[in-house]
């Protein structure tokens, strides 16, 4: 199983960026998929959810990105996306991936998100 992340970079406060995480080796419609993020000397955190085909792709999002951010997949793609949007300075971390069915948990390598003000 191989999960990849992309899309990271810079940008000003109240740009936009699109990450990608595409996954091989799976059945991927089977899988929930996260963004978490971690930010320097911070815990990791959740930022969104998305689930699998068994629940048609339920959204969920931690409340600092409720609004701005979006979680999608396309699953013929095996990808899952996490659009962002009005970006603050303080959403700059590094971002993950990943992927849960039952017991079975695997995480992407993460992808630089920073946000000047």
């Amino acid at each position: 199983v191989q999960l990849q992340a992309s899309g990271g970079g810079l940008v000003q406060a109240g740009g936009s960026l699109r990450l990608s995480c595409t996954a091989s080796g799976i059945a991927f419609s089977a899988y929930g998929v996260g963004w978490y993020r971690q930010a320097p000397g911070k815990q990791r955190e959740l930022v969104a959810t998305i689930g699998n085909r068994d629940n048609q792709g339920v959204t969920t999002y931690a409340d600092s990105v409720k609004s701005r951010f979006t979680i999608s997949r396309d699953n013929a793609k095996n990808a899952v996306y996490l659009q962002m949007s009005s970006l603050k300075p303080e959403d700059t971390a590094v971002y993950y991936c990943k992927v849960v069915s039952g017991g079975y948990v695997r995480w992407g390598q993460g992808t630089q998100v920073t946000v000047s003000s």
